[in-house]
Protein backbone atom coordinates (compact mmCIF):
# COMPACT_ATOMS: atom_id res chain seq x y z
CA UNK A 1 0.00 0.00 0.00
CA UNK A 2 1.53 3.25 -1.32
CA UNK A 3 1.73 6.37 1.44
CA UNK A 4 1.02 8.89 0.09
CA UNK A 5 2.09 11.11 2.66
CA UNK A 6 5.89 9.82 2.48
CA UNK A 7 5.59 9.36 -1.30
CA UNK A 8 4.88 13.32 -1.14
CA UNK A 9 8.04 14.58 1.01
CA UNK A 10 10.77 12.09 -0.80
CA UNK A 11 9.45 13.59 -4.17
CA UNK A 12 9.56 17.37 -2.42
CA UNK A 13 13.02 16.69 -1.16
CA UNK A 14 14.39 15.64 -4.86
CA UNK A 15 12.70 18.79 -6.44
CA UNK A 16 15.01 21.01 -3.93
CA UNK A 17 18.07 18.86 -5.36
CA UNK A 18 17.21 19.12 -8.68
CA UNK A 19 17.82 22.86 -8.23
CA UNK A 20 21.04 22.52 -8.58
CA UNK A 21 21.44 20.87 -11.55
CA UNK A 22 23.09 22.75 -14.39
CA UNK A 23 21.51 22.59 -17.68
CA UNK A 24 23.82 20.11 -19.60
CA UNK A 25 23.46 17.98 -16.69
CA UNK A 26 19.90 17.36 -17.05
CA UNK A 27 20.50 17.29 -20.88
CA UNK A 28 22.53 14.18 -20.72
CA UNK A 29 20.16 12.68 -18.29
CA UNK A 30 17.38 13.04 -20.81
CA UNK A 31 19.91 11.72 -23.77
CA UNK A 32 20.44 8.65 -21.79
CA UNK A 33 17.05 7.86 -21.40
CA UNK A 34 15.93 8.07 -25.02
CA UNK A 35 18.77 5.68 -25.45
CA UNK A 36 17.73 2.94 -22.88
CA UNK A 37 13.59 3.41 -23.77
CA UNK A 38 14.62 2.30 -27.27
CA UNK A 39 17.29 -0.23 -25.86
CA UNK A 40 14.62 -1.42 -23.96
CA UNK A 41 11.54 -1.19 -26.53
CA UNK A 42 10.77 -4.65 -26.09
CA UNK A 43 9.71 -4.83 -22.75
CA UNK A 44 7.61 -1.80 -23.45
CA UNK A 45 5.75 -3.55 -26.54
CA UNK A 46 5.31 -6.50 -24.08
CA UNK A 47 3.81 -4.27 -21.40
CA UNK A 48 1.81 -2.34 -23.58
CA UNK A 49 0.24 -5.66 -25.76
CA UNK A 50 -0.93 -6.74 -22.02
CA UNK A 51 -2.59 -3.52 -21.48
CA UNK A 52 -4.18 -3.57 -25.10
CA UNK A 53 -5.29 -7.08 -24.79
CA UNK A 54 -7.40 -6.40 -21.67
CA UNK A 55 -8.74 -3.19 -22.96
CA UNK A 56 -10.27 -5.07 -25.38
CA UNK A 57 -11.33 -7.82 -23.52
CA UNK A 58 -13.34 -4.54 -21.63
CA UNK A 59 -14.59 -3.15 -24.56
CA UNK A 60 -12.80 -0.33 -25.13
CA UNK A 61 -13.24 2.06 -28.14
CA UNK A 62 -11.60 1.56 -30.78
CA UNK A 63 -10.20 5.59 -30.85
CA UNK A 64 -9.20 4.70 -27.53
CA UNK A 65 -7.58 1.47 -27.67
CA UNK A 66 -5.16 3.37 -30.57
CA UNK A 67 -4.17 6.19 -27.81
CA UNK A 68 -3.08 3.15 -25.75
CA UNK A 69 -1.21 1.30 -28.40
CA UNK A 70 2.46 1.79 -28.52
CA UNK A 71 4.30 0.32 -31.59
CA UNK A 72 8.08 0.44 -32.49
CA UNK A 73 7.46 4.02 -34.44
CA UNK A 74 5.62 5.68 -31.90
CA UNK A 75 8.56 4.51 -29.29
CA UNK A 76 10.83 6.29 -31.59
CA UNK A 77 8.93 9.20 -31.17
CA UNK A 78 9.16 9.54 -27.65
CA UNK A 79 12.39 8.97 -27.90
CA UNK A 80 12.77 12.32 -30.08
CA UNK A 81 10.94 13.85 -28.44
CA UNK A 82 13.30 13.77 -24.98
CA UNK A 83 16.03 14.84 -27.59
CA UNK A 84 14.11 17.31 -28.73
CA UNK A 85 13.59 19.16 -25.29
CA UNK A 86 17.66 18.91 -24.88
CA UNK A 87 17.74 21.08 -27.78
CA UNK A 88 15.45 23.88 -26.20
CA UNK A 89 16.95 26.58 -24.20
CA UNK A 90 16.64 25.89 -20.43
CA UNK A 91 14.55 28.60 -18.82
CA UNK A 92 15.79 27.94 -15.17
CA UNK A 93 17.25 31.14 -14.11
CA UNK A 94 16.29 33.60 -16.90
CA UNK A 95 16.26 36.99 -16.19
CA UNK A 96 13.00 38.36 -17.06
CA UNK A 97 13.94 41.99 -16.10
CA UNK A 98 15.53 44.11 -13.55
CA UNK A 99 16.27 47.29 -11.85
CA UNK A 100 18.24 49.14 -9.47
CA UNK A 101 16.11 51.59 -7.22
CA UNK A 102 17.33 54.79 -5.68
CA UNK A 103 18.50 53.94 -2.69
CA UNK A 104 20.58 51.27 -4.37
CA UNK A 105 18.91 47.84 -4.06
CA UNK A 106 18.88 45.80 -7.25
CA UNK A 107 15.94 43.74 -8.09
CA UNK A 108 15.86 41.14 -10.67
CA UNK A 109 12.66 38.75 -11.46
CA UNK A 110 14.18 34.91 -12.20
CA UNK A 111 12.24 32.12 -13.59
CA UNK A 112 12.28 29.15 -11.28
CA UNK A 113 10.68 25.62 -10.86
CA UNK A 114 7.05 25.80 -10.15
CA UNK A 115 8.10 22.64 -7.31
CA UNK A 116 6.16 19.18 -7.02
CA UNK A 117 4.07 18.64 -10.30
CA UNK A 118 1.80 15.62 -9.78
CA UNK A 119 -0.46 14.34 -12.81
CA UNK A 120 -3.48 12.44 -13.11
CA UNK A 121 -4.04 11.27 -16.85
CA UNK A 122 -5.99 8.80 -18.63
CA UNK A 123 -4.85 6.01 -21.30
CA UNK A 124 -1.96 7.24 -23.22
CA UNK A 125 1.27 5.97 -22.15
CA UNK A 126 3.41 8.52 -23.91
CA UNK A 127 2.31 11.26 -21.21
CA UNK A 128 4.74 9.21 -18.75
CA UNK A 129 7.64 10.07 -20.87
CA UNK A 130 6.68 13.13 -21.97
CA UNK A 131 5.88 14.54 -18.49
CA UNK A 132 8.99 13.60 -17.06
CA UNK A 133 10.97 15.03 -19.68
CA UNK A 134 9.43 18.49 -19.52
CA UNK A 135 9.64 18.66 -15.62
CA UNK A 136 13.28 17.35 -14.91
CA UNK A 137 14.37 19.88 -18.08
CA UNK A 138 12.36 22.55 -16.11
CA UNK A 139 14.04 21.11 -12.40
CA UNK A 140 10.42 19.97 -11.33
CA UNK A 141 9.88 16.65 -9.54
CA UNK A 142 6.84 14.49 -10.82
CA UNK A 143 4.38 12.61 -9.25
CA UNK A 144 2.42 10.65 -11.96
CA UNK A 145 -0.99 8.78 -11.41
CA UNK A 146 -2.03 7.01 -14.55
CA UNK A 147 -4.79 5.22 -15.47
CA UNK A 148 -5.11 1.05 -15.01
CA UNK A 149 -5.55 0.76 -19.04
CA UNK A 150 -2.22 1.58 -19.79
CA UNK A 151 -0.74 0.57 -15.55
CA UNK A 152 1.83 -2.33 -17.02
CA UNK A 153 3.15 0.12 -19.63
CA UNK A 154 3.57 3.29 -17.25
CA UNK A 155 5.33 0.61 -14.64
CA UNK A 156 7.71 -0.23 -17.58
CA UNK A 157 8.65 3.28 -19.32
CA UNK A 158 8.69 4.68 -15.00
CA UNK A 159 10.98 1.63 -14.20
CA UNK A 160 13.46 2.76 -17.30
CA UNK A 161 13.52 6.50 -16.17
CA UNK A 162 13.90 5.37 -12.67
CA UNK A 163 17.23 2.91 -13.28
CA UNK A 164 18.62 5.56 -15.79
CA UNK A 165 18.57 8.36 -12.78
CA UNK A 166 19.87 5.75 -10.07
CA UNK A 167 22.88 4.98 -11.92
CA UNK A 168 23.79 8.61 -12.56
CA UNK A 169 23.37 9.04 -9.15
CA UNK A 170 20.48 11.09 -8.94
CA UNK A 171 17.66 10.79 -6.54
CA UNK A 172 15.34 8.80 -8.50
CA UNK A 173 12.65 10.12 -6.40
CA UNK A 174 12.16 13.39 -9.15
CA UNK A 175 9.75 10.85 -10.62
CA UNK A 176 7.59 9.08 -8.52
CA UNK A 177 4.44 6.48 -10.77
CA UNK A 178 1.69 5.53 -8.36
CA UNK A 179 1.07 2.41 -9.28
CA UNK A 180 -2.48 2.01 -7.16
CA UNK A 181 -5.02 2.92 -10.06
CA UNK A 182 -7.71 3.05 -7.63
CA UNK A 183 -9.93 5.96 -7.02
CA UNK A 184 -9.49 6.24 -3.54
CA UNK A 185 -5.78 7.02 -3.99
CA UNK A 186 -6.29 9.41 -6.82
CA UNK A 187 -8.56 11.58 -4.37
CA UNK A 188 -5.95 11.19 -1.53
CA UNK A 189 -3.58 12.17 -4.48
CA UNK A 190 -5.69 15.66 -4.99
CA UNK A 191 -5.56 16.49 -1.51
CA UNK A 192 -1.66 16.36 -1.33
CA UNK A 193 -1.41 20.24 -1.47
CA UNK A 194 1.51 20.11 1.25
CA UNK A 195 4.03 18.89 -0.73
CA UNK A 196 2.41 18.82 -4.50
CA UNK A 197 2.54 22.74 -5.96
CA UNK A 198 0.56 22.25 -9.04
CA UNK A 199 -1.74 19.58 -10.21
CA UNK A 200 -2.37 18.74 -13.94
CA UNK A 201 -5.00 16.35 -15.36
CA UNK A 202 -5.36 14.82 -18.41
CA UNK A 203 -8.12 13.29 -20.04
CA UNK A 204 -11.84 12.99 -20.07
CA UNK A 205 -14.47 15.41 -19.21
CA UNK A 206 -15.21 13.41 -16.30
CA UNK A 207 -12.09 13.17 -14.51
CA UNK A 208 -11.52 16.81 -14.87
CA UNK A 209 -14.52 17.72 -13.55
CA UNK A 210 -13.61 15.61 -10.38
CA UNK A 211 -10.17 16.80 -9.79
CA UNK A 212 -11.32 20.57 -10.23
CA UNK A 213 -14.38 19.96 -7.89
CA UNK A 214 -12.02 17.82 -5.37
CA UNK A 215 -8.19 19.03 -5.39
CA UNK A 216 -6.96 21.09 -2.48
CA UNK A 217 -4.47 21.93 -5.05
CA UNK A 218 -4.19 24.55 -7.45
CA UNK A 219 -4.84 22.39 -10.96
CA UNK A 220 -4.45 23.47 -14.37
CA UNK A 221 -6.97 22.04 -16.23
CA UNK A 222 -6.73 20.49 -19.58
CA UNK A 223 -7.63 18.47 -22.26
CA UNK A 224 -11.24 18.81 -23.29
CA UNK A 225 -11.24 18.89 -26.84
CA UNK A 226 -14.59 20.01 -28.44
CA UNK A 227 -12.70 21.17 -31.03
CA UNK A 228 -14.65 23.31 -34.19
CA UNK A 229 -14.31 24.02 -37.67
CA UNK A 230 -16.44 26.84 -39.20
CA UNK A 231 -16.65 26.75 -43.11
CA UNK A 232 -17.19 30.30 -43.94
CA UNK A 233 -19.56 31.59 -47.42
CA UNK A 234 -15.58 32.16 -48.87
CA UNK A 235 -14.19 28.93 -48.41
CA UNK A 236 -12.53 27.48 -50.96
CA UNK A 237 -14.46 23.79 -50.59
CA UNK A 238 -11.17 21.92 -51.95
CA UNK A 239 -9.32 22.82 -48.73
CA UNK A 240 -12.37 23.05 -46.11
CA UNK A 241 -13.19 19.32 -47.36
CA UNK A 242 -9.30 18.30 -46.19
CA UNK A 243 -8.93 20.19 -43.57
CA UNK A 244 -11.88 18.81 -41.87
CA UNK A 245 -11.06 15.25 -43.11
CA UNK A 246 -7.75 15.59 -41.28
CA UNK A 247 -8.93 17.41 -38.44
CA UNK A 248 -12.08 14.70 -37.76
CA UNK A 249 -10.32 10.90 -38.89
CA UNK A 250 -6.25 11.07 -38.69
CA UNK A 251 -6.94 10.45 -34.94
CA UNK A 252 -10.52 10.43 -33.27
CA UNK A 253 -9.12 9.68 -29.32
CA UNK A 254 -7.49 13.09 -29.40
CA UNK A 255 -8.26 16.10 -27.56
CA UNK A 256 -7.24 18.20 -31.51
CA UNK A 257 -9.57 16.68 -33.34
CA UNK A 258 -12.41 18.67 -35.21
CA UNK A 259 -15.82 17.60 -33.31
CA UNK A 260 -18.22 19.99 -34.51
CA UNK A 261 -19.10 21.79 -37.89
CA UNK A 262 -20.62 25.39 -38.72
CA UNK A 263 -21.32 25.89 -41.62
CA UNK A 264 -22.25 28.73 -43.67
CA UNK A 265 -26.03 28.48 -44.94
CA UNK A 266 -25.27 30.37 -48.41
CA UNK A 267 -22.60 27.25 -49.07
CA UNK A 268 -24.56 24.63 -47.36
CA UNK A 269 -26.75 22.61 -50.00
CA UNK A 270 -23.35 22.51 -52.56
CA UNK A 271 -21.12 22.23 -49.58
CA UNK A 272 -22.63 19.57 -47.63
CA UNK A 273 -23.16 16.74 -50.30
CA UNK A 274 -19.48 16.97 -50.66
CA UNK A 275 -18.87 16.59 -47.48
CA UNK A 276 -21.25 13.80 -46.72
CA UNK A 277 -19.74 11.89 -49.40
CA UNK A 278 -15.95 12.00 -48.00
CA UNK A 279 -16.66 11.65 -44.57
CA UNK A 280 -19.30 8.83 -45.57
CA UNK A 281 -16.12 7.20 -46.89
CA UNK A 282 -14.52 7.44 -43.92
CA UNK A 283 -17.03 5.81 -41.68
CA UNK A 284 -18.18 8.70 -39.87
CA UNK A 285 -21.59 9.57 -38.67
CA UNK A 286 -22.81 13.17 -39.33
CA UNK A 287 -25.52 14.44 -36.65
CA UNK A 288 -26.89 17.78 -38.19
CA UNK A 289 -29.50 20.14 -37.33
CA UNK A 290 -33.41 20.29 -39.25
CA UNK A 291 -31.45 22.43 -42.45
CA UNK A 292 -28.46 20.14 -42.94
CA UNK A 293 -30.72 17.11 -42.52
CA UNK A 294 -33.40 18.74 -45.26
CA UNK A 295 -30.33 18.39 -47.48
CA UNK A 296 -28.64 15.39 -46.88
CA UNK A 297 -30.23 11.96 -45.86
CA UNK A 298 -26.64 10.98 -44.95
CA UNK A 299 -27.12 12.81 -41.75
CA UNK A 300 -28.84 11.86 -38.34
CA UNK A 301 -30.89 14.55 -36.54
CA UNK A 302 -28.67 15.80 -34.05
CA UNK A 303 -29.76 16.62 -30.40
CA UNK A 304 -28.82 19.01 -28.01
CA UNK A 305 -26.18 17.26 -26.18
CA UNK A 306 -24.44 16.53 -29.12
CA UNK A 307 -23.62 20.56 -29.61
CA UNK A 308 -21.55 19.94 -26.57
CA UNK A 309 -19.92 16.57 -26.80
CA UNK A 310 -16.33 15.67 -27.52
CA UNK A 311 -16.97 12.25 -29.23
CA UNK A 312 -13.45 10.47 -29.97
CA UNK A 313 -15.16 8.94 -32.52
CA UNK A 314 -16.04 8.88 -35.87
CA UNK A 315 -19.17 10.80 -35.07
CA UNK A 316 -19.35 14.81 -36.10
CA UNK A 317 -22.22 17.28 -35.45
CA UNK A 318 -23.29 19.70 -38.23
CA UNK A 319 -24.64 23.41 -37.55
CA UNK A 320 -25.66 25.93 -39.79
CA UNK A 321 -25.93 29.26 -39.78
CA UNK A 322 -26.77 32.61 -41.48
CA UNK A 323 -23.67 35.12 -40.84
CA UNK A 324 -20.44 34.25 -39.00
CA UNK A 325 -21.59 36.27 -35.84
CA UNK A 326 -24.44 33.06 -35.19
CA UNK A 327 -21.16 31.11 -36.09
CA UNK A 328 -18.87 32.61 -33.32
CA UNK A 329 -21.92 32.85 -30.87
CA UNK A 330 -22.27 28.98 -31.49
CA UNK A 331 -19.02 27.80 -30.70
CA UNK A 332 -18.42 30.30 -27.80
CA UNK A 333 -21.50 28.65 -25.87
CA UNK A 334 -20.46 24.99 -26.79
CA UNK A 335 -16.61 25.37 -26.97
CA UNK A 336 -14.26 23.19 -24.50
CA UNK A 337 -12.41 26.40 -25.43
CA UNK A 338 -9.63 23.97 -27.02
CA UNK A 339 -9.18 24.83 -30.53
CA UNK A 340 -11.13 26.37 -33.02
CA UNK A 341 -11.08 26.91 -36.96
CA UNK A 342 -12.10 29.00 -39.91
CA UNK A 343 -11.99 28.43 -43.66
CA UNK A 344 -12.05 31.12 -45.62
CA UNK A 345 -10.71 33.16 -48.00
CA UNK A 346 -12.21 36.52 -46.85
CA UNK A 347 -9.37 38.84 -44.74
CA UNK A 348 -11.83 40.53 -42.27
CA UNK A 349 -14.02 37.36 -41.78
CA UNK A 350 -10.40 35.39 -41.03
CA UNK A 351 -9.63 38.28 -38.27
CA UNK A 352 -13.38 38.26 -36.68
CA UNK A 353 -12.59 35.14 -36.27
CA UNK A 354 -9.61 35.22 -34.32
CA UNK A 355 -10.59 38.30 -32.02
CA UNK A 356 -13.99 37.08 -30.79
CA UNK A 357 -13.24 33.15 -30.72
CA UNK A 358 -12.65 32.45 -26.85
CA UNK A 359 -10.18 29.55 -27.31
CA UNK A 360 -6.68 28.68 -26.63
CA UNK A 361 -5.65 28.42 -30.23
CA UNK A 362 -7.61 29.77 -33.03
CA UNK A 363 -6.74 28.65 -36.57
CA UNK A 364 -7.48 30.21 -40.51
CA UNK A 365 -7.27 27.76 -42.88
CA UNK A 366 -5.64 24.58 -41.08
CA UNK A 367 -6.41 21.44 -39.25
CA UNK A 368 -7.14 21.79 -35.58
CA UNK A 369 -4.91 18.82 -35.29
CA UNK A 370 -1.94 21.60 -34.71
CA UNK A 371 -2.93 22.01 -31.58
CA UNK A 372 0.11 19.51 -29.91
CA UNK A 373 3.53 20.59 -28.27
CA UNK A 374 5.31 18.67 -30.87
CA UNK A 375 3.95 20.54 -33.55
CA UNK A 376 4.64 24.21 -31.90
CA UNK A 377 8.52 23.47 -31.49
CA UNK A 378 7.73 22.36 -27.26
CA UNK A 379 9.46 18.69 -28.24
CA UNK A 380 6.76 17.90 -26.28
CA UNK A 381 3.67 18.77 -24.44
CA UNK A 382 2.31 18.96 -20.49
CA UNK A 383 -0.91 19.05 -21.96
CA UNK A 384 -3.30 21.82 -23.57
CA UNK A 385 -4.56 23.70 -21.10
CA UNK A 386 -8.05 25.52 -21.97
CA UNK A 387 -8.12 27.73 -18.77
CA UNK A 388 -6.38 30.86 -19.06
CA UNK A 389 -4.55 30.93 -15.44
CA UNK A 390 -1.33 30.42 -15.36
CA UNK A 391 -1.06 28.81 -18.56
CA UNK A 392 -3.21 28.70 -21.96
CA UNK A 393 -2.90 26.06 -24.67
CA UNK A 394 -0.10 23.32 -25.14
CA UNK A 395 2.20 23.38 -22.55
CA UNK A 396 5.78 23.41 -22.96
CA UNK A 397 8.99 24.29 -20.70
CA UNK A 398 8.28 27.60 -19.91
CA UNK A 399 4.52 26.64 -18.49
CA UNK A 400 6.26 24.60 -16.07
CA UNK A 401 8.04 27.48 -14.63
CA UNK A 402 7.25 30.89 -12.04
CA UNK A 403 9.37 33.38 -11.32
CA UNK A 404 10.81 34.74 -8.38
CA UNK A 405 12.28 38.10 -7.47
CA UNK A 406 15.76 38.37 -5.72
CA UNK A 407 17.27 41.49 -4.17
CA UNK A 408 20.81 42.71 -3.72
CA UNK A 409 21.50 45.50 -0.97
CA UNK A 410 24.55 46.28 0.64
CA UNK A 411 23.14 47.08 3.76
CA UNK A 412 19.86 49.02 3.40
CA UNK A 413 17.16 49.14 5.59
CA UNK A 414 13.43 50.87 5.68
Amino acid sequence: MENLEEIGKIVKESARKLNNMRSEEKNIILRKVAEQIIENQQDILDANKIDVENAIKNNMKDSLIDRLKLDEKRILDMSEGLIKITDLEDPIGEILEGKKMKNGLEILKKRVPLGVIAIIYESRPNVTLDAFGLCFKTGNAVILRGGKDAINTNISIARIIRNVLKVSKISEDCVYLIEDTSREKSQELMRLNKYVDVLIPRGGSGLIKTVIENSTIPVIETGTGNCHIYVDKFADFEMAISIIENAKTQRTGVCNACESLVIHKDIAKEFIPLLTQKLSSKNVEIRGDEEACKISSDIVKVTEEDWGKEYLDLIISVKIVSNIDEAIEHINKYSTKHSESIITGNYENAHKFLNEIDSSCVYVNASTRFTDGGEFGFGAEIGISTQKLHARGPMGLKELTTTKYVIYGNGQIR
